[in-house]
């Protein structure tokens, strides 16, 4: 199949794709040269086991070509996060990170915690590793320069001074407390320290500090000494601050055995924002090299480059990467593998990181390998289950019914595999039938599978279904698989013991006696585990779906109401009963309703009335 792909392959830089008999897409590679590429795949003698089994199961190849072959790797990149071919290296990150905004909308800027598209005007600071590093230090700028986090709709609406001022956390501008000047110098004194200004900044509030002793005005003396402790305790937090290094993030590789872990460290203005670990899946028999160049082309798919990374190994393809990187910032990027000096400290701390941490998902993986190996035999399964499905329902007297499924295997939790399903058949939803429910929630789990995945090719199907509850539960389970045929998937049911106390649980099991393990059994401290997890992830998408339908009401069912108007007639009404009242000329007396519109919403509550 690949030689015939060769008479018509230019010898010019693109991306190519591998595709096999069902269509799915096994490979995105990029190349140079389309052709030389593609040709060295038609030499089995030089192809490794892996390589050599996914040119045999190659059924079709598609090309891109491209001008350049920075554009072919940025290309290839994109493809890989989208459509995760089973032969390629990939990066497994369903997390956005952090970022601290201050807002540049309004006389008084707000300072927040910002996740997504920067298209709010303001200044962005971060990455942030953590949501726990921006809360601290969202929290050490509220008490160091008292800028507030209200919304703006709370802001408009304050009367008077909230607790946040009362814990001398916020300058309170909704009420006054503060001009915007006196406040527009506070804002710029945040944004200096978030740009690296720490030491100025401090020396600055040192100063006010003294001058206001020397007054004797000790209150404010006071407050400028709160304001610097609370700039030194983020400062403290702060393992490595390097003022020369500016905006960098420095990416370390380890390897250990079929596994590999990669650390990130974000540095900007010169301080630690905090590190992330990544595991990339198929990089067992890769070289340290060629993982991490890449996850460099998967990780800044999406996001910006800083001006600066710093890597622990030299990358095949330095100066393409760089080239790459730079078409996606607004400056050059520059990579380096530094040799000696400050810059190689930090490469060796986060190959330190990458190290231990490596060494602790190996533990776990061993103890979760143990614990699965238990459940085999407690189960009497054939094998230890690697793919571990598990099943609850959530209502309130059948109403927002919601089934979840939760995925474990040798790695723990799969959380990028849970799926949650709203309950069609309302009648058994209303009726509280968790038989029915459950029936529901299999059905379509596996029906489908069968209709997209019937030889079980893609690694989709469960070697072991769990279900939360008793014997009725797991009988209407069989029933659903009997009816479709799945009849080689093991099932089972866990049951809370009399009075529903934990620890007493039963195992139930078809055609078999329920087991009752040990109270202090790992394997059944595991199956609660995965029962409560279950269960917390039935509950959350149950009030998340009632919290939703709260918030609907009948004004978002007249026509022409969007969200924006809908929000001015409650703010100025107070509730949804009070507009369903209010009369034609009340109606119009709200901004932004003009009169056709008044006569529309009064129209639609009072048909046939004349107004």
């Amino acid at each position: 199949m690949v030689e015939a792909c060769l008479e018509r392959l230019p010898s010019a830089p693109g991306v190519y794709r591998m595709i096999d008999g069902k269509g799915e897409v096994l490979y995105v590679g990029k190349a140079r040269n389309l052709k030389k590429r593609v040709a060295s795949y038609t030499s089995p003698g030089r192809l490794g086991p892996r390589l050599h089994r996914m040119v045999a199961d190659t059924a079709a190849m598609e090309f891109v070509v491209t001008h350049t072959e920075a554009e072919a790797l940025l290309l290839e990149s994109n493809l890989i996060k989208r459509l995760r071919p089973r032969y390629n290296i990939l990066l497994r990150d369903d997390k956005s990170f952090a970022c601290i905004l201050v807002t540049a909308d309004h006389d008084f800027p707000r300072v927040l915690k910002h996740r997504g598209a920067q298209s709010r005007p303001g200044d962005y600071f971060g990455p942030f590793a953590s949501t726990w590093a921006v809360n601290r230090t969202l929290t050490a700028l509220q008490r160091a320069f008292l800028l507030r986090s209200c919304s703006d709709a709370v802001f408009a609406a304050r009367t008077r001074p909230c607790l946040l001022h009362q814990i001398k956390r916020c300058s309170a501008p909704c009420v006054g407390r503060i001009g915007v000047a006196e406040y527009a110098a506070l804002v710029a004194e945040a944004r200096d320290f978030l740009k690296g200004g720490s030491q100025q900044v401090q020396q600055e509030l040192a100063r006010r500090m003294e001058a206001a002793s020397e007054k004797l005005e000790y209150e404010d003396a006071a407050r400028y000494r709160d304001r610097i402790r609370a700039l030194t305790a983020v400062q403290s937090h702060q393992d490595i601050n390097l003022a020369a290094i500016g905006d960098a993030d420095v990416v370390a590789v380890e390897q250990s055995g079929n596994a590999t872990c990669v650390q990130v460290f974000f540095f900007r203005a010169g301080c630690n924002y905090g590190n992330r670990a990544y595991y990339p899946d198929n990089a067992a028999g890769e070289s340290a090299e060629a993982v991490l160049e890449a996850f460099i082309g998967q990780f800044y798919e999406n996001r910006q480059p800083p001006p600066l990374l710093l890597l622990s190994h030299a990358l095949p393809n330095q100066a393409l990467v760089e080239e790459a990187l730079s078409l996606r910032a607004p400056r050059r990027v520059a990579v380096a593998t530094p040799q000696r000096g400050a810059k190689l400290n930090l490469v060796r701390q986060a190959l330190d990181n990458a190290r231990d941490a490596l060494a602790r998902r190996l533990g776990e993986s061993a103890s979760q390998r143990r614990l699965l190996e238990g459940l085999a035999r407690l189960l009497d399964l054939e094998a230890a289950p690697e793919r571990i499905e598990v099943y609850d329902n959530s209502h309130v007297g059948g109403t927002e019914a919601m089934g979840a499924m939760i995925v474990a295997g040798a790695e723990g939790l799969i959380k990028s595999a849970y799926r949650k399903f709203r309950i069609r058949n309302e009648a058994d939803a209303a009726a509280g039938d968790d038989y029915a429910m459950m029936r529901e929630v299999l059905s379509r789990r596996f029906g489908r599978a069968l209709a997209e995945d019937a030889d079980r090719s893609r690694g989709q199907w469960p070697d072991l279904i769990l279900i939360d509850g008793g014997a009725g539960q797991l009988a209407a389970v069989r029933q659903v698989l009997q009816d479709l045929g799945v009849v080689d998937v093991a099932v089972a049911a866990i049951a809370k013991g009399p009075e529903r106390n934990a620890g007493r649980e039963r195992i139930f099991l078809p055609d078999r006696p329920p087991l009752q393990p040990a109270p202090r059994d790992p394997v059944l401290f595991f199956l609660q585990r995965l029962r409560d997890e279950a269960h917390r992830f039935a509950i959350g998408s149950h009030r998340a779906r009632r919290t939703a339908k709260l918030s609907h009401s009948t004004v978002d069912e007249i026509p022409g109401i969007g969200p924006r108007r809908k929000k001015a007639l409650l703010h100025h009404f107070g509730s949804v009963r009070a507009v369903e009242r209010a009369g034609l000329a009340d109606l119009e007396a709200v901004p932004g309703i003009s009169r056709s519109i008044a006569q529309k919403i009064y129209d639609w509550f009072h048909p046939g009335r004349q107004s």
